[in-house]
């Protein structure tokens, strides 16, 4: 909030009160009256001197010190930002196979499944980019999409939070899940276009490899950040038996590195490793820092005009004036 003068110049016109005082002080006639003995007088005397006009004369010149600010013209300006966003189009793309079920994460301080933590990860990553279009594609043995490019992330949250594994029937088909999405982002016209993929194994399933997809994105200038969660060799997983009764069961976890690698380096992105929830985290955080959205601010001050509250303070103290110079401090000549 500031305050201003828009016309202080008229702030010259205080020197002229004090002036004012004086000479109007020196030319007031003091009311006098003929008492028609001396006892009245004496009585009259006996009381503390009282000089009503002294308070009239305040009333005036305070009227008069308000007319003047009035004229000031006194603002308060409330500064506002715009801020313009061109924004970047995400496709987040994440596993779902049952390797995913892989309990070598923590979350809160106790143990949970790789999907679990992704989600968490995932989700943070969403609130900290508020202005871009994003997506949501999950893939196990096919790729399905779960949310459309959007910026109604509370919609796009809520589909993060349905994801599980057993939902597809299972396999990791990286290459299928990458040129699905780069088909979602081909005919975008966002300043930067930028596929997250995230997986814990190898390719499988499909029909068209992960470098066959990544080099279809690369006359298109999206850009594919891979990443590759978990640790490596055995792993406790979660699984269930035929009766649908859950057990930890030891796993060997393959991640096809290199592949991730030349998808990133192909496509300008980078590969990165998580093994755990705080790595996971960090590395949404320094993707986040990468792709950061072009952001035009535009700054603004609305104006509020106060010079009708001076002027109508400046009327009722002079209305105030009249009352009492004709009641309370009545002048008798």
């Amino acid at each position: 909030m500031i305050f201003k003068l828009e016309q202080p110049e008229w702030l010259w016109l205080l020197l002229l009160i004090p002036l004012l005082a004086v000479l109007l002080g020196k030319t007031n006639r003091i009311s006098a009256m003929l008492f028609p003995s001396t006892h009245v007088a004496r009585a009259f005397s006996k009381k503390k001197s009282q000089n009503p006009m002294r308070w009239l004369f305040r009333l005036r010149f305070l009227a008069l010190a308000l007319l003047i600010l009035a004229l000031t013209r006194p603002m308060i300006g409330h500064q506002h930002k715009e801020i313009q966003a061109k924004g970047i189009d995400i496709i987040l793309a994440l596993d779902v196979s049952s390797s995913m079920n892989a309990l070598d994460f923590r979350l809160k301080g106790r143990e949970v499944r790789r999907i679990e933590a992704v989600k968490a990860a995932v989700e943070q990553f969403t609130k900290d980019r508020p202005d871009d279009r994003i997506a949501l594609l999950m893939f196990a043995a096919k790729p399905y999409l779960m949310s459309p490019l959007t910026l109604d992330h509370d919609f796009l949250l809520d589909r993060l939070y349905r994801i599980d594994t057993g939902i597809i029937e299972d396999g990791t088909a990286i290459g299928t899940a990458l040129a699905r999405s780069i088909r979602r982002l081909h005919h975008r016209d966002a300043e930067s276009r930028v596929v997250i993929l995230l997986t814990d194994g190898e390719n499988n399933r499909g029909n068209i490899t992960p470098i066959q997809a990544a080099q279809t994105a690369v006359p298109l200038g999206i850009k594919v950040y891979t990443i590759g969660a978990g640790t490596k060799g055995l792993a406790k997983v979660l699984v269930k038996d035929q009766f649908g009764r859950e057990f930890v069961d030891r796993q060997e976890v393959r991640i096809d590195e290199e592949t991730l690698q030349e998808i990133a380096e192909l496509t300008g992105g980078r590969y990165f490793r998580a093994t755990d929830l705080g790595e996971l985290e960090n590395v949404y955080k320094e993707i986040d820092q990468l792709e950061k959205s072009t952001q035009a601010i535009q700054g603004f001050t609305v104006d509020r005009e106060l010079f009708p509250y001076f002027l109508a303070a400046a009327l009722l103290i002079v209305l105030l004036e009249i009352i009492l110079s004709q009641t309370l401090f009545l002048k008798i000549p």
